[in-house]
C-alpha cells in the first residue's frame, strides 16, 4: 500500500490522478486528498502492526508448541525403546536429536517458514498490481523471478549433503563433550587434558569444515541473485522513464514513482530465497534425524493383546538360548525350575551368561530358543511395563539421578511417605549414614550420586528395589561395592529381604548365595551345576573349585 499512497499522492501534486488509482473518492482539492491519504496511511499501519502483533503472539506460540510437542514425542519414543538400541546408540548423538536437531526445526518454522508465507503473498499481490498498472512492464520487472527461483532450487540440491553432513557433525561434537565430562575424573587421573583437547579440536573441525562447504556456495549465490535483481530493476526504471519523457501509454510520474517501489519490493526479499533455502536445508537434516528416529521400529513389542495376570512369582525357564550375534552363542539349552517364594543363587566365572539372563528375564532382550515362563504364561505375552512393575532390579551398575536420597530411594512411585523410605533404607543399611547428614534425607546426592561412595550407592538401590516391594526380586552382584561389614550385615539380612518374594541373586562372592535354597552354576552358556550349597560341595565341581578359591583352600 505505501507505494500506492505515495504515487496517488505525487499525481494528485502533479494535477494528473491516474486512471488506474481512479477518482472514487470525489476529492479534488489537493489539501483534502492529503487528509485522506493521511488517514489512509494510519489505517493501513493499523493494520499492519495488528497483524504484526498476532503473528508475534499466535504464530511463534504455534511454532513453540510444536517444538515441544516434538521434543516429548521424540523423547517418548526413545524411552520406549528397547536396550539394544541404546547400546548401540551414542549418548551425545541422542542429546543432539533431542535439543540441537528439534530447536533447528523450531527456527525454520518460527522465521524461514514466516519467510516464504510473506514472500508467496509479496508475489501474488506485488505482480497483479504492477501488472495492472502496466502488463508490459510488469512482466518485464518481473523476469529474473523464475531464474532466482531455479537458481535457488539448484542452490538447495548442492548445498542438500553439506548440511546433512553437518547434522551428523554435531553428532558428533556432542559426543565428544558428553564423553569428556562424564569421564572428567579419568581424564584428569591420566592428565590427558590436552589428549582430550585435541580430540575434540578434531571432531570440530570437522563441522567446521562442513559449514564451509555450504558457505561457499551461498557466498556465491547471492551476489548472482543481487546481479539479476539489478538488471530487472534498471530495465524497468529505464523503460519507464521514457514513457513518462514521451507521454507514452498514460505512464505519469506517479506511475515510475510507483514501479520503481514495488520492483523493489518485489525483487528484493526474493533475494531471501537463498537464506531460506538455507534454514530449509538445515531443517530437513534435522526432520531427518528426528523423524528417522520417531518412524524406527521397535524389536521388543508389545503383544497385541497383553496380559497382564497375578503374579506370584514361578519362574519356568525351558529350553532357553540366546545370542546377541548368530556365531556366537551366550545361553544354551537353560532348562530350570524357580518355585514361587525360592531364592535361586546364580554363580559363574565372568562372560558366563549370568546377567544375560537376567536381562532375558526383564525382556530387555527377547530369547533366541525356548521360552521364559511367570506362572506358567509365558513373558512375551505380558504387557511390558506391567512385567517390569512385577520385577525389582538391584544392578551392579547403580544409577542414581540428581535430586535428594529420599526422591531417589523413592524413584518412580507415588505417595511414599518418609516412614516407608526410613523403613527401606534401615533394611539397606543405610539409615544410619544419612541421619548423620545435615539435611539428612533432603540431601542432594550430585549427578549420578557423586556424593557418596560406590557402596553408599549400592546401598541406597538396594533400599529403591525394597520399597518397590515387586513379588520377584533380582540381584546382580548387589553386594560387590560394599564393604566387607556392611556386606555382612546385608546377607544376615538377605533371609528377611527376600522374605516372600523369588529372589535370584547373582554372585561372585559366593557367601553371599551360600544359603539360598538353590544355586545353580552357567560356564560358557550352559547350565552346569545345579543344587544347594552343601550338595555342589559334596559335588566337587566347578562351584566346589570356585568355592576352594573364595576360602583361600584353592
Amino acid at each position: 500500500m505505501p507505494p500506492f499512497l505515495t504515487a496517488w499522492m505525487i499525481d494528485s501534486v502533479s494535477g494528473n490522478v491516474p486512471s488506474w488509482i481512479g477518482q472514487w473518492t470525489g476529492l479534488s482539492d489537493l489539501w483534502n486528498i492529503a487528509i485522506f491519504l493521511a488517514f489512509l496511511t494510519f489505517l493501513i499501519f493499523g493494520f499492519e502492526s495488528f497483524f504484526e502483533w498476532l503473528f508475534k503472539r499466535e504464530f511463534m506460540r504455534l511454532a513453540q508448541r510444536v517444538q515441544h510437542d516434538l521434543r516429548v514425542e521424540t523423547y517418548s519414543k526413545l524411552q520406549s525403546r528397547e536396550i539394544a538400541f541404546f547400546e548401540e546408540q551414542r549418548t551425545g548423538n541422542l542429546m543432539s536429536i533431542l535439543n540441537n536437531d528439534i530447536n533447528q526445526l523450531e527456527r525454520f518454522l518460527n522465521n524461514s517458514f514466516n519467510e516464504i508465507v510473506q514472500l508467496i503473498t509479496l508475489l501474488i499481490f506485488a505482480g497483479w498490481s504492477l501488472c495492472t498498472v502496466s502488463l508490459q512492464l510488469g512482466l518485464l520487472g518481473m523476469v529474473p523471478i523464475p531464474f532466482i527461483i531455479l537458481g535457488s532450487i539448484y542452490y538447495q540440491r548442492k548445498v542438500a549433503p553439506y548440511y546433512k553432513e553437518v547434522r551428523n557433525a554435531v553428532g558428533e561434537v556432542s559426543n565428544r563433550l558428553e564423553n569428556n565430562i562424564s569421564g572428567i575424573k579419568v581424564i584428569k587421573s591420566f592428565t590427558a587434558e590436552q589428549y582430550e583437547t585435541k580430540r575434540l579440536q578434531q571432531v570440530s573441525a570437522i563441522y567446521r569444515d562442513a559449514n564451509y562447504k555450504a558457505i561457499r556456495w551461498s557466498s556465491l549465490y547471492i551476489p548472482l541473485i543481487r546481479m539479476l535483481i539489478a538488471v530487472g530493476f534498471a530495465s524497468t526504471l529505464l523503460i519507464g522513464c521514457y514513457w513518462v519523457l514521451n507521454d507514452l501509454n498514460g505512464f505519469t510520474v506517479g506511475s515510475l514513482a510507483f514501479f520503481a517501489m514495488m520492483i523493489q519490493r518485489l525483487l528484493w526479499p526474493v533475494t531471501r530465497l537463498g537464506a531460506i533455502f538455507d534454514d530449509f536445508e538445515r531443517a530437513r537434516a534435522s526432520a531427518r534425524r528426528v523423524f528417522g528416529l520417531i518412524d524406527s521400529e521397535n524389536r521388543i513389542q508389545n503383544p497385541t493383546t497383553p496380559l497382564k495376570p497375578t503374579v506370584h512369582g514361578a519362574i519356568d525357564f525351558e529350553g532357553v538360548s540366546f545370542h546377541y550375534k548368530e556365531a556366537l552363542p551366550i545361553l544354551q539349552d537353560i532348562d530350570l525350575n524357580i518355585s514361587a517364594g525360592q531364592t535361586i543363587g546364580i554363580a559363574g566365572s565372568t562372560g558366563a551368561g549370568k546377567t544375560t539372563l537376567i536381562k532375558l528375564m526383564l525382556r530387555f532382550y527377547d530369547i533366541t530358543k525356548g521360552s521364559i515362563k511367570i506362572d506358567g504364561t509365558d513373558l512375551r505375552d505380558f504387557d511390558i511395563h506391567f512385567l517390569r512393575q512385577h520385577i525389582a532390579l538391584v544392578s551392579q551398575e547403580v544409577y542414581l539421578f540428581h535430586g535428594t536420597i529420599k526422591e531417589n530411594i523413592a524413584y518412580g512411585m507415588e505417595n511414599i511417605t518418609i516412614k516407608q523410605v526410613e523403613k527401606v533404607a534401615s533394611k539397606a543399611k543405610l539409615h544410619e549414614f544419612i541421619s548423620s547428614l545435615p539435611d539428612g534425607y533432603d540431601s542432594i546426592i550430585g549427578e549420578r550420586g557423586i556424593k557418596l561412595s560406590g557402596g553408599q550407592r549400592q546401598r541406597l538401590s538396594i533400599a529403591r528395589a525394597i520399597l518397590k516391594n515387586a513379588p520377584i526380586l533380582i540381584l546382580d552382584e548387589a553386594t560387590s561395592a560394599v564393604d566387607t561389614e556392611t556386606e555382612k550385615a546385608i546377607q544376615q539380612n538377605l533371609e528377611q529381604l527376600t522374605n516372600g518374594k523369588t529372589a535370584l541373586i547373582i554372585a561372585h562372592r559366593l557367601s553371599t548365595i551360600r544359603n539360598a535354597d538353590k544355586i545353580i552354576v552357567l560356564e560358557d552358556g550352559h547350565l552346569i551345576e545345579i543344587g544347594n550349597h552343601e550338595y555342589l560341595l559334596e559335588k566337587e565341581g566347578v562351584y566346589a573349585d570356585l568355592w576352594s578359591v573364595q576360602i583361600g583352600k584353592g
